[in-house]
């Protein structure tokens, strides 16, 4: 009888820790996922840039601007520094967030990359060239992994950008969607802030990242507040959300 609770228990606890098969998925990549990443760039009427001299025209011009790093991410290889303005809002919130959570920087090891500098094993469908897609290196600490594709898959289900695993080398490729993104964004900002400390009761597909963007904390601040080990969270758990952001 000890031996059926204690598995009956392992099997809860695989449940509640691993990833599902949704984001494993979400993780590969797919065609479909490389279609909705060329039908943004046409709907955002987005130039497939040929060459380095066209993407400094670009930059000149206001149409692309510089990432230059700060405290909570860093540019590591990067041949062109530039990206679209909305790829530029979504690093620095994120690169935050992920440094309020893992005390690590993010590193970025591509930008914009014109048609000329792709990579051999780069598909031709390729977003880089128009300035909307970044990659981030894959982080060896397993938590902060965890954290960062928890948050992708997140900001994927909320149809803002399209993320991939890719493995030569290992690295996250993210196509950001600007227009849905800054109106995600804008949106958040229009969230009235938590006046003080309260409880929240996690619904199902909550995450703890998005229950910190919806009360104006962070998820190492909720993680500290409920003396939570990981992210893990479950539907009727009961959290205490802190004042303080």
């Amino acid at each position: 009888m000890l031996r059926k609770v204690l598995t009956a228990l392992f099997m809860i606890g695989l449940a509640v820790a691993l990833p599902s098969a949704a984001d494993a998925q979400g993780l590969r990549g797919s065609k479909a996922s490389m279609d909705r990443q060329n039908q943004q760039a046409r709907a955002h009427d987005f130039t497939f840039l040929r060459n380095g001299s066209h993407v400094r025209t670009f930059a000149s011009s206001g149409l692309l601007v510089r990432l230059p790093g700060n405290s909570d991410y860093a540019l590591n290889a990067v041949s062109y520094p530039y990206a679209r303005p909305e790829v530029k809002l979504f690093v620095e919130r994120l690169s935050s967030q992920f440094r309020a959570a893992c005390g690590e920087q993010l590193v970025v090891t591509s930008l914009t990359r014109p048609q000329s500098g792709q990579p051999r094993n780069a598909s031709s469908r390729s977003v880089h060239p128009t300035g909307m897609a970044l990659d981030i290196r894959r982080h060896n600490t397993p938590a902060c992994r965890s954290w960062l594709e928890r948050v992708l898959l997140s900001l994927e289900g909320s149809r803002v950008l399209e993320v991939s695993l890719e493995q030569r080398p290992p690295h996250y490729h993210i196509a950001v969607f600007p227009d849905p993104y800054r109106k995600y964004v804008a949106a958040l900002g229009n969230r009235p802030p938590t006046a003080g400390a309260g409880t929240y009761t996690v619904a199902r597909k909550d995450t703890l990242w998005r229950i910190a963007q919806n009360h104006g904390t962070t998820t190492s601040a909720i993680q500290r507040a409920n003396n939570l080990r990981s992210t893990t969270i479950y539907p009727g758990q009961k959290l205490l959300i802190p004042a303080d952001r």
